[in-house]
């Protein structure tokens, strides 16, 4: 398939756009989606950043080991290549330093508003464009919004009785108080997610004790990190096509981890690439962990992929440390200095950790957005968060989310489907400037197919196999991830079909 896994051609316009576009933050899909627009000449863009700084969820998350569990040259954008990435799986700081890298190439810091978060979008129906509200600026109107706001971005924390009568400190992952001296101290960490795993083995070398409360044991699988040598990054920067290779390769192996996630075999547990994982996973814990007891603790008992599939070479190894405990009874509160399980054991904390992820099935929260006759967003997707690839609303026209609902991945790179929805909507704005259409409204039938679609083949994957996970709304559905190949979601936006969509002339 030609242009796999790398970008689109968007295609130039001999004539300027007079559209004027919101783009809402400024992450990997803010940036990404600003340098599409630009390179289609629309000229009146504003990025709307709530922060002081891009970076989205690399700015934010800063803990202790943070780092992507894609590989670089695959989590990166396709047009904005980087040669010179220094690790097979980049850190947390080379990550922002490369989205600060491509914003300031392409000068985006013009047109941007940083410390701007918008509260409102409210769609009017007489003038076919958008009011949008900012926390204390009169509303503008556009024509046309990109919500790259993200789902990683508001932390979710439970809720835990007496931790307000809590004598210590406690903060989540994603904001990291790194005034806080971990040294010496008695650490409660919250939660085995994707954060946990990276900054446990941290604080455990320096802190007296770290007690680990796990109410799940994820999977856990070897970390096949190495650094690149100087010899790899010259090679990289004069031969561009070996890079592109590369990448290729990298992207073509992820994509067979699909297999073990989607399918009848897989909504059972039972492909071949799942034994398999099953098979390493325990290998793994049993190379690591000699305690029986701290064995059985943390072997899951969950098809791999169900749950999010973790990589790290230290985690095992640093909950057998003497100075780290694993907790599978239940939290009851928390004390003055301690946090107490149902069993009314008291475990010493001076601080609490909270690794515990965040509200990624509200899409759109704190901002409210109204479209067509009033309708508000949040009420349209109280019963699903139906949308057409993702990205497209009926009655919310002329809007397009980057990472919506049923985009999100477990297996392979999200940059990736960022790139396949900004080639969909620079399809949607050059049909709009070649046919001098005011809006696209996507049509309520398409939605309704589109959707019923995804969440019928949701039943043929491992994620509704038996386990809950932050993948699931509260009554069990699962609107956050795309049911399939990455293949099968590049087949789908390859072309934008204004057949699905109400156009106003």
């Amino acid at each position: 398939m030609a242009g796999l896994p790398d970008s689109y051609d968007a295609g130039m316009n001999t004539k300027k756009s007079s559209l004027r576009v919101a783009v809402i933050g400024a992450g990997f899909s803010g940036i990404g989606a600003a340098i599409r627009l630009l390179s289609i000449d629309v000229e009146h863009i504003t990025i709307f950043e709530k922060a002081s700084d891009v970076g989205g969820t690399w700015r934010d998350n800063t803990y202790p080991g943070a780092a992507c569990d894609v590989q670089s040259h695959l989590y990166s954008l396709s047009f904005e290549l980087n040669p010179r990435w220094t690790r097979r799986f980049p850190a947390q700081p080379e990550i922002q330093a490369y989205l600060k890298a491509v914003f300031a190439k392409h000068n985006l810091a013009r047109i941007t508003r940083f410390n701007t978060e918008i509260t409102e979008l409210r769609y009017d129906e007489q003038t076919y464009s958008w009011s949008v509200s900012c926390n204390g600026v009169e509303p503008e109107s556009f024509d046309l919004i990109v919500n790259s706001s993200g789902v990683l971005s508001r932390p979710s924390m439970p809720t835990i009785e007496g931790l307000d009568q809590f004598d210590g400190i406690s903060f989540h992952s994603a904001r990291w108080r790194h005034d806080v001296e971990l040294s010496g101290k008695n650490i409660a960490v919250i939660g085995t997610g994707a954060s946990a795993i990276q900054f446990v083995p941290e604080i455990a070398q320096r802190a007296a004790s770290v007690t680990v409360f796990q109410r799940t044991a994820p999977w856990v699988v070897p970390r096949d990190d190495s650094a690149f040598t100087e010899a790899q990054q010259r090679r990289f920067a004069r031969f561009p096509l070996w890079a592109r290779l590369h990448r290729w390769g990298i992207y073509l192996r992820n994509e067979m981890l699909a297999l073990a996630f989607v399918g009848p075999n897989a909504a059972k547990g039972t492909s071949k690439i799942s034994r398999q994982i099953s098979d390493g996973g325990k290998q793994f814990i049993a190379a690591c962990i000699s305690d029986p007891v701290l064995r059985a603790k943390v072997t899951p008992t969950f098809a791999p992929g169900c749950k999010r599939l973790l990589i790290s070479n230290d985690y095992y190894p640093a909950l057998a440390r003497p100075n780290v405990d694993v907790v599978t009874t239940p939290i009851e509160r928390a004390a003055a200095h301690a946090v107490v399980t149902s069993d009314g054991q008291e475990h010493p904390a001076d601080v609490i950790v909270f690794g515990t992820g965040f509200k990624a099935t509200e899409f759109i929260v704190p901002m409210k957005i109204f479209g067509v006759g009033g309708v508000e967003l949040s009420d349209e997707w109280s019963r699903g968060a139906r949308t057409h690839l993702g990205m497209s609303v009926s009655g919310f026209p002329n809007m397009y989310t980057l990472l919506g609902p049923n985009t999100a991945l477990g297996h392979n790179s999200v940059v990736f489907m960022v790139e396949c929805q900004l080639h969909f909507i620079m399809g949607a704005l050059k049909h709009m400037m070649r046919s001098g259409a005011r809006s696209l409204d996507l049509r309520s039938d398409v939605e309704q197919a589109s959707y019923s679609a995804v969440q019928g083949r949701m039943h043929k994957t491992v994620w509704l196999s038996g386990c809950q996970s932050w993948y699931r709304s509260p009554d069990g559905r699962i609107d956050t991830l795309w049911p399939g190949s990455t293949i099968s979601y590049w087949w789908r936006t390859r072309f934008f079909k204004p057949k699905n969509f109400n156009a106003e002339r």
